[in-house]
């Protein structure tokens, strides 16, 4: 088992900045990639971006690319996703989820913390 908290979500304005964490515990090296989610209401979950186990490999999706860095230090079990010139587009609650490599398909995360909300105001 994998336990994933997310933390640092709020209300910002457009083209602010948050920066999102991700503390894991338990079984973590079973599952080392992490990835972030995005769910907007009425809206099905999006891959906003992923990292592999050392740092090494990130993905994004197009939507954020240039925008959103994902880190992480794993002396810390925390990922992070930092979030610049956020627009409102960009509210959604944000999930992180943990699997074996990282990617953009839902289906290959096999954890999941509870989420944290984003919200960007116009």
């Amino acid at each position: 088992q994998v336990q994933l908290v997310e933390s640092g979500g709020g209300l910002v304005q457009t083209g602010g900045s948050l920066r999102l964490s991700c503390v894991a515990s338990g079984r973590t090296f079973s599952r080392p990639a992490r990835g972030w989610f995005r769910q907007a209401p009425g809206k099905e979950r999006e891959f906003v971006a992923a990292i592999s186990w050392n740092g090494a490999s990130t993905y994004y999706a197009d939507s954020v690319k240039g925008r959103f860095t994902i880190s992480r230090d794993n002396a810390k079990n925390t990922v992070y996703l930092q979030m610049n010139s956020l627009k409102p587009e960009d509210t959604a609650v944000y999930y992180c989820a943990a699997g074996v490599e990282a990617s953009g398909a839902k289906r290959q995360y096999d954890y999941w913390g509870q989420g944290t909300q984003v919200t960007v105001s116009s």
